[in-house]
């Protein structure tokens, strides 16, 4: 079983950096040194424990334990070191919000995968603020090499002969299968938040503000009652970020903000927040907030709903077409303009499988024939918020292999991926000749794809 270089290469799972913790804390305990230094690109250092927790976790997969695959692991991780190194060195950097975000969504994965934080804490005999901390520089390291190949990246792109060029060149028995793919048209609605529910969200936000200025700790307050899932068990945390990496009416009141100053109500599109400044570094800065989001009674939902039951019908009778529905009553400012069509976030395209769309979306168009609309649901945006829509199902594509009138995107995809797979190789190669590299002897038996001991 063959490993790509760039599928594992880009990524040491952040379980692999946990098993390699453990193996070291293992060795320690038994008062064996099995940790090393096995490589080293420009200043960033391979370690030995790495390379054997990615081995354990690629055997779980079925991979033979062999001495090829210790080799392949290496280079995986050259590669990834060489991105990090090059990031450094051009001073290509990532936001703190997106490692945490990711941190968050790694986090949440294997609490589900294991059933509960007690069960995970259990499983690595950690407390949870140690596991994150575990995870957090595997994962930002991950990023920082991701960032680095896409810079690399940024201006690849693709004619249209290359993409049929790049068509003939697959043979007829390789083209790839095309699964069912949606595209989808929607309507949406934000249900009206009651003016009395308002000022009970912002009249509790300033209870909060009263107890921290009588001695309350911000961050217990965050614990408790924030509604932003992915900083309220960091205490409202949002780590170094810069104005850009936040939502303007957010940044404009928190970089104004002296050192444990709390803010007045601040109002965006997730809802209402109190922020308290932390710590300000030149244009970064690190708060802390607690937001607040406003409940949708029923009553707004039943009107919501009745409202799109009866735009549906004007388009059923062709008073309106859906696109015009769009434009004078949707409220999605992504999709308002555009008529109403959905963008796959996975893939920039329109196009989507069933495993990329909102479960509840999923289940509108079910039975649906192409050109019909679905009745009115609810369901939640991208900010959290309560919104009922209605979709139209604009295309539906059987299973099939790939041709160039049906799955042209897909192709050009293919075909861009191709033409950066080369720009990386060459970036490769010429970084490499410019890059303090050292391996251990242990390994200069290895059947490198790149000639990684030449610049010793």
């Amino acid at each position: 079983m063959s490993i790509n270089i760039k599928k594992i290469g880009i990524a040491v799972s952040a379980s692999a950096m946990l098993l390699a913790s453990a193996l070291t804390a293992n060795a320690q305990g038994k008062g064996t040194i099995i940790d090393k230094i096995v490589a080293v690109v420009g200043r960033q250092a391979v370690m030995f424990s790495d390379v054997e927790a990615q081995r354990v976790q690629l055997q779980t997969q079925g991979y033979r334990p062999t001495d090829d695959l210790r080799c392949q692991i290496l280079e995986t991780m050259l590669y990834q070191k060489l991105l990090v190194n090059q990031a450094i060195l051009d001073t290509v950097e990532v936001a703190d919000r997106q490692v945490e975000s990711e941190l968050d969504r790694r986090i949440n994965y294997y609490v589900e995968q294991i059933g509960s934080e007690e069960k995970l804490e259990e499983y690595y005999k950690k407390p949870m603020d140690q596991i994150r901390a575990d995870f957090h520089d595997v994962i930002k390291e991950q990023l920082v090499a991701q960032t680095m190949e896409q810079t690399v990246t940024s201006n690849v792109s693709v004619t249209p002969q290359e993409v049929r060029n790049y068509f003939k060149s697959i043979p007829r028995d390789s083209l790839p299968t095309i699964n069912t793919e949606f595209e989808i048209e929607q309507l949406s609605l934000l249900p009206k938040i009651e003016e009395t529910e308002i000022l009970r969200i912002k009249d509790r936000l300033r209870e909060f503000k009263t107890r921290v200025a009588n001695g309350e700790s911000f961050a217990t307050l965050a614990v408790l009652y924030s509604e932003d899932p992915g900083s309220a068990m960091k205490g409202g945390e949002l780590g170094f970020m810069s104005r850009s990496d936040l939502v303007p009416e957010f940044s404009a009141v928190a970089f104004n903000l002296e050192p444990n100053e709390v803010s007045k109500v601040v109002k965006t599109d997730y809802g209402y927040h109190i922020i308290q400044m932390i710590e300000k570094k030149g244009e970064r800065m690190n708060c802390r907030h607690i937001l607040l989001k406003p409940a949708v009674s029923y009553t707004e939902k039943k009107n919501a709903m009745a409202r799109l039951d009866s735009i549906r019908q004007k388009i059923v009778n062709e008073e309106i077409t859906f696109k015009q529905a769009c434009w004078m009553f949707s409220d999605d400012e992504n999709t308002r303009m555009n008529g109403g069509v959905m963008v796959n976030p996975y893939t920039g395209t329109s196009l989507f499988e069933a495993e990329h769309l909102d479960p509840k979306i999923a289940n509108a168009i079910r039975g649906l024939e192409v050109g019909e609309i679905s009745k009115p649901f609810e369901t939640e945006d991208d900010q959290g918020r309560t919104v009922c829509k209605i979709v139209l199902l604009r295309s539906k594509s059987k299973p099939h292999k790939a041709n160039l009138s049906q799955d042209y995107q897909h192709i050009q995809n293919m075909a861009t991926e191709k033409k950066r797979d080369k720009v990386m190789e060459e970036w490769v190669e010429k970084t490499i000749g410019s890059t303090y590299i050292r391996i251990d002897d242990e390994y200069k038996s290895c059947k490198f794809k790149k000639d990684w001991i030449k610049t010793e």
